[in-house]
Formats: structure tokens, C-alpha cells, sequence
């Protein structure tokens, strides 16, 4: 389905939308809809099942939310006991998002809705759910929990929508998104959004969907000789000089907004301390915070208080910030996916918009790979010298004295340029008043050098050269587990698991569990090593006692299992 020129005109009241809604929208200032609303929207209100792939800031909330409020309002769903819609999205800070703006838009209407996630007091979501809700908005394992429980039931349901689905299959979450919609009417609607469309995605359609309406919509293409909007570049630096560089890179680039992407819990609060030290103004955000904290610290970036986010993917999953101008890997994302998902945060609405990815030398065939699957280039650069840095701060000293030259007021400090000048040439005046202002900014300060690492050549095919942390998943040991297990991956740390292949356990299911518990996602989490009676699996280093803390108290395949660190082979 493509968009039509003339449809530039078409208004929300146009869409067949209530006057409620159509009031709301015009108060919250939505003047008119984005293609993927126009597209989405009356194809939804026909009450047809819809695959759309969108990219990250295209207004897809809204696009089904809209149609699902009017339907409810339409058939006189709205004020039952049972829930008649439910929203599949893979994070708590999504479903906040999600019900948020689905309570937003249907207040008029005097809609219902729930969020429910892990990390969430579930007496909170029983009692709401026994008075009755109109719309649930859930990750996948809570929904799953309460559909366990018999609290949360879905034969009432006439629209299930899977927000993100490419995320949620990544996580782990596939076979709790089969049993979830093994349980819901098979007349409903199915709507299914995701940014990138992988092959699992396609089997699911295939086997949920009824002769879907079909809508892509991309960015904004650019005219030829135009520069693309999001300038990707990428650094080769070894670990330990990372924080330097990263400080170096800021002061050239000069953000408004930036997020920094990290891997783990540990390495955002190591990072966020480092930049503070720095003189940046950093906050961290990753799924160990609370949501009250969480929120606030969402609130000071969107109103220019924090100028850097250093987050984990999961935290950030859903942010739309519209200062945004700068994303940075602190490592190579381990799957293509999450590249484009990070650097779709950029460069929206006719912006330029800044993707910067920290490599070590041995992840630079990732890079190789995010390029091939992308189809774009990231250009590599050098890191910028003592020299380079220097330079940059004399200009910013220069831009700054330029523009107080010519609009500021500089009357009252005559007396001092007259009086000095009794004694002193104007020139080493004009040089020693620049040197305060220069110190001023920062510019004093010496730096050692950062070694410049060339990327290593193209058909490198070393055995050691694996990427991101653990590599992927699909290396395991023979099936008998036997012999002394291999070292862990660096940073990485692994954990005993007291159930295996007899038990029934697959890679799946301990993603599963480790994500919806947890929080982390399923691209964080490294080598899984299955034997007959346990399995082996590999997390960040800075998150292994959250891990365990959390399966000791859950359930692996609605077992509850041993779980602590491997007693050998851990590597720091």
C-alpha cells in the first residue's frame, strides 16, 4: 500500500474517527496524521488484520491505537468485566509508554487501561484487573503469569496487537507469544508492528494473520547529491582507552542530546560516573532504576537539563526524543537489528542526525556485518589526536569571543582594557584575555594519546575473532556436554543452571526466563551451553547477581530450578 500525494490533506476528522477523539487530538495539537496513521488507520477501522514495518518516531502508537478506541467506542466494548483488546510490547518502559498514550487518547471515551509488566507489585495488577479493564498492555512473561493464574482472561477479546514483535522475538519471547495467542479467540484482529522484518516474523504472520493489509513505510528519501540525514562513522579503540575517546569525540562533535548504548547495568553506571567526572552532564537510565527514576530522568533530557543518556537497549526501547542529535555505541551491537533500532533515533524530521560506534579491533567484522545487512556504509575514522582536540577548543574559544563581539555589550569593561593598556601592548591583552576565556572552557587541561589501531585486514579469518559479548548462540559443544567447559567470553560471567536437555530445556527457554525477569535482552545475553541434568549460559559480568536473584525466586519452564555462578571458568 503506498500513499497517494493528495492524501497531504487529509485531516484526523477525515479518518472516520469519533468527535471525541478527534476533540483530544486537536487539544494535544495533532493537526493532521503521519503516512503511517493515514495508512493504517482505516484498513484497522474495517476491522482487518494489518502487518506494518515502521521505523522508530513514525507516530505507529497512535496508528493503532486510534482504530482500536473507535472500535471498542463503535461495538459498545467499552465497561465490561474482561478485557477486549490486549497490546504485546517487550519492555516495561514500552508498555508505560503504550498505555499512557491509549489512556490519553480515549479519556473522552472513559477508556480503561492496564499496563502489566515484571518488576511491578502484582497485587497492583490482580486488584485492578478484578475491577475490570477495557485495554491490557503487557510484556509477554506477565501476561503469561496472570493468564497462569486465571486473573488475566482473553476469550472476550476482539484485537490483539504484537507492538515491536521483532524486539519481542529477539528477547526470547516467541514460544510465551504462541501460548499467549493459543488463548485468544482465532475470529480476533491481529495487528502486528516491527521495524525490521526477519524471517521468524514472516512465519508468524503466515500463521496469525488473516490476509493482512500490508504498509512499509520508511524514512524520508533523500534527493540525489543529498547527504543522508544520519552521518555514521565508526572508531577502532582498544577497551581501556574507550572512556577517553568517548570524552575526546563529545568535545569534537559538540551534542545537544546524545544517548550512549552499553551493554550492561554496571557499564552504564561506570560510564554515566566517568562522563560526571568529566564535566558532562550524564544520567543513566537501565532497567535497575526505578520507574519514578526512570521518568525523571526521561524528563530532565527532554527539557535540556541532561545533554547525555547512558542507557542499555532494553531502558531506552521506545524513547522518542525529539533534541536527540547524537547516538553512540559504546560497543558493537551484536545483531543489525539493534543498530538500526539505536540510530533510528536520529535524524528525523528534515534533521541531521549523528551514529557513532566504538569497535575494538576484534569486533570489526561486526561492523563488516551491520554494513552488509543494512546496505550503508560506516565510514571509519580516527580517533581525534591531543593536537585535534586542542584545535577544536581554540575554535569554540574563537566562536565564542566572536559572537560576544558582536552582541553583547562590552562598554563597562573598557576601563580595564584602558587602564592595562598603560603598560601593556593591546595584543598580549587581547592574548592573555583569550587565555582566561580559553582555561575557562576547559581548554587547558593535557591528554595523553590514544593509540590509533588500524582495522584489521578484510579476510582476517582468525578462530578468536568472534564478536559481541558471547558470540552468537548457535556455537555449542557436542551434545554429551562432556569435558571441561570452554573459558568465558571477557566481561561476561557464566551461570549454573540445574536443569538440562532431559528437563526439556532449550536456548529459548533460558532467554526467556533471563529477559522477562531480569530485563535483559536476548542480544545480552552470550554462549548457552545445554548438558543432559544442567545448562551453562553466559550474562554480563556487572548483572550475574541480579540474574540469579531473580531465577532463584521465578520459575525455568514452570520449574523452579538451582541457579548460582559456575564455580570455574569465569573471566573478568
Amino acid at each position: 500500500m503506498t500513499s497517494d500525494p493528495s492524501d497531504d490533506a487529509i485531516t484526523f476528522a477525515d479518518l472516520a474517527l469519533a468527535p471525541e477523539l478527534v476533540g483530544v487530538l486537536s487539544v494535544l495539537g495533532y493537526e493532521e496524521p503521519t503516512p503511517i496513521q493515514r495508512e493504517a488507520i482505516p484498513p484497522l477501522l474495517d476491522g482487518r488484520d494489518l502487518l506494518g514495518q515502521a521505523a522508530t518516531g513514525t507516530g505507529k502508537t497512535a496508528a493503532f491505537a486510534l482504530p482500536l478506541l473507535e472500535r471498542l467506542q463503535r461495538t459498545g466494548a467499552l465497561g465490561g468485566r474482561h478485557p477486549t483488546a490486549l497490546v504485546l510490547v517487550p519492555t516495561r518502559e514500552l508498555a508505560t509508554q503504550v498505555s499512557e498514550a491509549v489512556h490519553k487518547y480515549g479519556r473522552d471515551l472513559g477508556v480503561r487501561v492496564l499496563p502489566i509488566y515484571g518488576g511491578q507489585p502484582i497485587v497492583r495488577q490482580l486488584k485492578a484487573l478484578e475491577r475490570g479493564v477495557d485495554v491490557v498492555v503487557a510484556t509477554p512473561g506477565r501476561a503469561l503469569d496472570h493468564i497462569g493464574r486465571k486473573t488475566l482472561k482473553l476469550e472476550h477479546l476482539t484485537t490483539v496487537i504484537l507492538d515491536e514483535a521483532d524486539e519481542m522475538l529477539d528477547m526470547g519471547f516467541a514460544d510465551d507469544i504462541e501460548a499467549i495467542l493459543a488463548e485468544t479467540p482465532p475470529e480476533r484482529q491481529t495487528v502486528l508492528f516491527s521495524a525490521t522484518m526477519p524471517p521468524r516474523i514472516n512465519r508468524m504472520v503466515g500463521r496469525h494473520l488473516n490476509d493482512p493489509v500490508k504498509i512499509q513505510i520508511g524514512r524520508e528519501q533523500q534527493e540525489a547529491g543529498e547527504a543522508p540525514l544520519v552521518r555514521q562513522s565508526a572508531y577502532i579503540v582498544p577497551r581501556a582507552h574507550k572512556p577517553a575517546a568517548l570524552g575526546r569525540i563529545l568535545d569534537v562533535e559538540q551534542p545537544t542530546a546524545a544517548i550512549v548504548f552499553c551493554r550492561t547495568r554496571a557499564e552504564v553506571d561506570s560510564l554515566t560516573e566517568s562522563l560526571n567526572g568529566r564535566g558532562y552532564r550524564a544520567e543513566a537510565l537501565h532497567g535497575g532504576m526505578t520507574q519514578d527514576q526512570r521518568s525523571r530522568v526521561l524528563t530532565r533530557l527532554k527539557a535540556g537539563t541532561t545533554e547525555l543518556l547512558v542507557a542499555t537497549d532494553v531502558a531506552a526501547r521506545g524513547l522518542d526524543v525529539d533534541s536527540l542529535t547524537h547516538v553512540v555505541n559504546y560497543d558493537v551491537p551484536s545483531a543489525p537489528e539493534a543498530y538500526v533500532h539505536r540510530i533510528g533515533r536520529v535524524g528525523r524530521a528534515g534533521r541531521e542526525g549523528v551514529a557513532i560506534t566504538f569497535a575494538q579491533p576484534r569486533e570489526h567484522r561486526m561492523l563488516k556485518t551491520i554494513e552488509r545487512v543494512t546496505r550503508t556504509k560506516i565510514a571509519i575514522e580516527k580517533v581525534p589526536t591531543v593536537a585535534d582536540l586542542r584545535a577544536r577548543r581554540l575554535e569554540l574559544t574563537r566562536a565564542a569571543l566572536q559572537e560576544s563581539l558582536t552582541e553583547d555589550d562590552l562598554e563597562p569593561y573598557r576601563v580595564v582594557v584602558e587602564t592595562l593598556s598603560d603598560e601593556h601592548d593591546i595584543v598580549e591583552i587581547a592574548l592573555a584575555a583569550i587565555k582566561l576565556a580559553h582555561e575557562a572552557g576547559g581548554g587547558s587541561s593535557d591528554e595523553d594519546e590514544i593509540p590509533q589501531v588500524a582495522p584489521p585486514p578484510a579476510h582476517d579469518q582468525r578462530p578468536g575473532a568472534r564478536g559481541g559479548a558471547g558470540g552468537p548462540r548457535g556455537e555449542r559443544p557436542p551434545r554429551g556436554g562432556a569435558g571441561r567447559p570452554r573459558e568465558a567470553t571477557e566481561g561476561m560471567t557464566r551461570l549454573f543452571v540445574g536443569a538440562g536437555r532431559t528437563a526439556g530445556i532449550r536456548p529459548q527457554d533460558l532467554v526467556g526466563a533471563i529477559a522477562n525477569e531480569s530485563g535483559l535482552s536476548g542480544r545480552q545475553i552470550g554462549a548457552i551451553e545445554i548438558a543432559d541434568r544442567f545448562s551453562l549460559v553466559e550474562v554480563p559480568e556487572g548483572s550475574a547477581d541480579h540474574v540469579v536473584s531473580t531465577l532463584r525466586t521465578s520459575t525455568i519452564k514452570g520449574k523452579k530450578t538451582t541457579v548460582r555462578r559456575e564455580r570455574f571458568g569465569s573471566k573478568k
